[in-house]
């Protein structure tokens, strides 16, 4: 089909790139060195792909252009920097707009990019799941519906030597794959609905067995697969770089009081995420959400620290899993440089711990924070409820524990250890008479 001879061409042209151009722009009277931080964390992201960095430029800016991004003046001087220095493509570090896209590859003369397609280009690369490359095919193409005419721009120069298509065939191809690119929203909609059905079953299990989970949440490259290995001894990938791991995993694990919890590992997160990633790895996301406790982990090594656990707490809140029981992790604190950082963190954030997972340090403190936190998840109550309510017995045996259950005329005594989020159900049966912290 024309589409995938399209979409092929697309993928060897980023492919083909081997040095890369890092733009970023700022708020005139706003610091710089919040953009050379981001232009940083930009050029992990190329050497995760695969680009060097040869270059970077940060550019003040009174108003964004609405036609160019950057002001004319400043695109000059990227185009003369960009040719000295051989750089084969120039990336921007914010989300530019299609119409930006086109002018500025016109003046620069040079393939331009955006971070938004960088991370999806490093999510692709790294999918090993199906769910995984699923939820990158329909991040890519809903990125690329709004680029078609830049593409066959592309395609055009490189199939008849830059005298491109006639108007006409031009705009009739673009129309046939805006609907080709649509039909394959629909298709892989469909198919990942059929995985997250899948995995609701996988949660619903989880709930009817009354194990505790807990969700390895943080910025990407925290330490969140090191600690999930270090723990459980599981085969996960462990890489000193950017989205290592885009797949969930779950592991059994034993607390030192015996009790039993499972552990998930989740995607990691990052500044300016993509919309179009956020709403592609929703499933996955959510697992944030469908735990009983979070673990956040926070990379204390970074100079970058804090305003990575404020992303991450951003992102958290975006999910609605911003009101869940939350343990602070303060890892890497053996390449620890400036020691002031964990002290802030620690006034800033409760519950907070700190550890190495890369050498096992603090996972004695951790795991204790662990099985309080477990202990105030549920309360034990002694509850009258009228039989027409007896859906809510259903849901306090497979999300609580029933100690025992007896019948009374029309109520159902029951004693219950009632997890927290169910308490607020529950509050108007509470028996005066029973002992509700027995």
């Amino acid at each position: 089909m024309q589409q995938e001879h399209q979409d092929q061409f697309a993928e060897a042209e980023l492919k083909q790139f081997k040095t890369a151009l890092l733009i970023g722009a700022y708020a005139s009277g706003t610091t710089v060195k919040e953009c050379e931080e981001h232009l940083d964390e930009l050029g992990r992201l190329c050497s995760t792909y695969g680009l060097e960095v040869v270059g970077e430029i940060t550019a003040p800016y009174k108003k964004l252009d609405a036609g160019h991004y950057i002001g004319t003046g400043k695109i000059e001087e990227v185009k003369k920097i960009a040719e000295e220095i051989k750089a084969d493509v120039v990336i921007f570090d914010d989300e530019i707009s299609p119409k930006q896209q086109r002018n500025l590859e016109k003046m620069l003369n040079k393939p331009v990019i955006d971070r938004t397609e960088l991370i999806i280009e490093v999510f692709a690369q790294r999918a090993q799941t199906r769910e995984a490359r699923l939820q990158i095919e329909l991040a890519k193409v809903r990125y690329q519906l709004p680029r078609l005419r830049r593409l066959w721009t592309h395609l055009s120069r490189q199939v008849s030597g830059g005298k491109g298509f006639s108007k006409g065939e031009g705009e009739k191809q673009i129309e046939i794959d805006r609907r080709l690119l649509k039909q394959r929203v629909t298709k892989l909609q469909r198919e990942l609905q059929v995985i997250r059905d899948q995995r609701q079953t996988q949660r619903a299990k989880r709930l009817r067995s009354g194990i505790p989970t807990f969700a390895i949440v943080g910025y990407t490259n925290a330490g969140k697969s090191t600690l999930l290995k270090a723990l459980t001894q599981a085969d996960v990938l462990v890489e000193d770089k950017l989205f290592a791991t885009l797949d969930t995993k779950t592991r059994k694990f034993q607390l030192p009081n015996g009790q039993e919890i499972l552990l998930i590992d989740t995607v990691g997160f990052i500044r300016k995420i993509p919309h179009t990633l956020v709403a592609a790895f929703r499933g996955t996301l959510e697992e944030s959400v469908y735990t009983d406790i979070l673990l956040v982990l926070v990379d204390v090594s970074s100079p970058n620290a804090e305003e990575q656990l404020e992303e991450t707490h951003t992102v958290l809140k975006e999910l609605n899993a911003g009101d869940k029981p939350v343990i602070t992790v303060l890892n890497k604190i053996d390449a620890v440089e400036d020691p002031g950082i964990m002290q802030r963190l620690r006034l800033q954030y409760t519950k907070t711990v700190q550890i190495s997972a890369l050498n096992g340090t603090g996972f004695d403190e951790m795991m204790e924070l662990m099985e309080k936190e477990l202990k105030n998840l549920r309360q034990t109550l002694t509850l009258r409820i009228p039989q027409s309510h007896y859906n809510l017995i259903s849901e306090l045996q497979s999300q609580g524990h029933v100690e025992s259950i007896d019948y009374e005329d029309n109520d159902i005594l029951v004693v219950a250890d009632v997890p927290t989020h169910l308490i607020h159900k529950v509050t108007s049966f509470i028996d005066e008479g029973g002992d509700e912290n027995s």
